[in-house]
């Protein structure tokens, strides 16, 4: 018997060099895609890339050692923040002030919410469950409900639901939420 003979008529030819499996993917896809800025062109290279070149890149733009420990994916994953950061610019001066006060709170240990989801002091936040109507007031430093006050709203979720539930989304201030009935702002 006769050894079959492979069907190359079935195989396409592109006209392309056929890809080489290498750290990284497929190195012809990036010549072949020009839509790829120089940024994007330049970290998909720290892949190729050895270890010690990149702790050598690490040490060239830090004038320091990379700390021990890091793990070549964390090393490369700084280093391309490092390239969009030169390329693009790093955090907005607005942003900058909030990471800013942020820590400063953290610091003091004050109230860690996030502002874009409590809402005014003064509001009433209505949540109807299992046939019953909850009200919370949003006070200064923190919440109210049932003449109790708590610093959040997951606390109080789970107060009355028996179980862990994300507090804001409980609420309705997500958009993950069920529809709740509207808030009501008193002032």
């Amino acid at each position: 018997m006769t050894p079959a003979i492979p069907d190359v008529s079935a195989r396409q030819y592109t006209g392309w060099p056929t890809p080489v499996p290498v750290r990284g993917g497929n190195r012809n896809a990036q010549a072949r895609r020009p839509e790829l800025s120089n940024v994007e062109v330049e970290i998909a290279s720290l892949l190729d890339r050895s270890t010690q070149e990149l702790r050598h890149l690490w040490h060239k733009w830090h004038r320091t050692e990379p700390p021990l420990g890091l793990s070549r994916d964390l090393l490369i994953r700084a280093l391309a923040y490092d390239l969009q950061k030169r390329t693009h610019g790093g955090p907005s001066a607005a942003l900058r002030r909030r990471m800013r006060r942020l820590e400063i709170d953290l610091e003091k240990g004050a109230l860690s919410v996030d502002a874009s989801v409590v809402t005014k002091t003064g509001t009433t936040l209505l949540r109807a469950w299992r046939g019953q109507i909850h009200t919370v007031l949003v006070q200064k430093d923190g919440f109210e409900y049932e003449g109790q006050r708590y610093r959040s709203l997951t606390v109080i979720a789970e107060r009355i639901t028996g179980a862990h539930w994300s507090g804001p989304r409980f609420f309705g201030l997500t958009g993950r939420a069920r529809t709740p009935l509207p808030a009501e702002t008193h002032q």
